[in-house]
């Protein structure tokens, strides 16, 4: 691809629009990213070149806004990402909540196709496996993500061969999926009756969710500001019931952006504890 088609004006100018739209820092050499999850938008929409696309989008064309918004914010997921907050959860954690008189409520933000959220859901199921009498009072497990095409596929719950194969346990697989059409695997209906999952912009406010005993906002944070962090992990922090858990990515921290947690160490790995008001 030639600069005439996507010169560093129009990066600059589509990476402006993409902070604006959902706080996503794309910085100075992004280009290659841009390029790639671009380029079938434009050829779909027959386009002249990126740079024409772009003009369409920061011109306010909703249905090309929206479109660049899908492309740019639909990452790589995994099943049991890094293996140590659920590992967490089932050792450690659920059992502070396990007795409790109120339905237990976990928040998967930015969850993309359901993995971190169905990859919580199948922990408690394990959980609950030796201990038949826990969580009485239900649970609750809401994954959100700005992404329509994401949040449809995690509600229909179907997985291909490529999907299961990252880093799904064979055991798990056993246990919690049935076939599907065309060689994919449906989780069963005991997974999906703990899920709930609906659009939220990070950028937006989160009170229309109500409080949580644990929330998941891994490997998101990465992709923003440190003004915008601080805006997210404020927001979050309000969400929290005193003594909630926050788990972040294994390459994140709080440092600098918030003095609302504590940090627990495990072995292995750590997560934040909100700090009582």
């Amino acid at each position: 691809m030639t600069e005439k088609e996507f010169d560093q004006q129009h990066y600059v100018s589509f990476s402006y629009f993409l902070e604006r739209a959902c706080g996503i820092v794309l910085g100075e050499n992004k280009q290659y990213l841009v390029r790639s999850r671009l380029t079938p938008l434009v050829k779909q929409g027959h386009f002249a070149s990126i740079n024409t696309y772009i003009d369409s989008v920061v011109k306010g064309n909703r249905q090309h806004q929206a479109a660049a918004i899908e492309a740019m914010t639909t990452n790589e997921t995994m099943w049991f990402r890094d293996d140590y907050p659920f590992k967490l959860l089932e050792k450690n954690i659920l059992s502070q909540f396990s007795s409790k008189a109120k339905p237990l409520r976990i928040w998967s933000s930015a969850c993309s196709s359901g993995q971190e959220a169905n990859s919580i859901a199948m922990t408690i199921l394990n959980f609950k496996k030796q201990q038949a009498n826990s969580f009485r009072a239900g649970i609750e497990i809401l994954g959100t993500d700005i992404s329509e095409e994401m949040l449809q596929r995690c509600r229909l719950g179907e997985y291909d061969q490529m999907a299961i194969s990252r880093g799904l346990p064979e055991q798990f697989k056993k246990d919690y999926f049935e076939p599907a059409d065309h060689g994919k695997l449906r989780l069963k209906s005991q997974v999906k009756a703990l899920t709930n999952f609906k659009s939220i912009n990070l950028l937006d406010s989160y009170s229309s969710l109500g409080k949580f005993e644990i929330i998941f906002c891994r490997n998101v944070l990465i992709y923003f500001s440190n003004e915008v962090k601080k805006q997210i992990l404020q927001k979050i922090a309000a969400c929290l019931q005193d003594d909630g858990i926050l788990f972040l990515g294994a390459s994140e921290s709080l440092s600098g952006l918030s003095d609302k947690f504590t940090m627990v160490r495990c072995n292995p790995g750590l997560y934040y504890l909100k700090k009582p008001l």
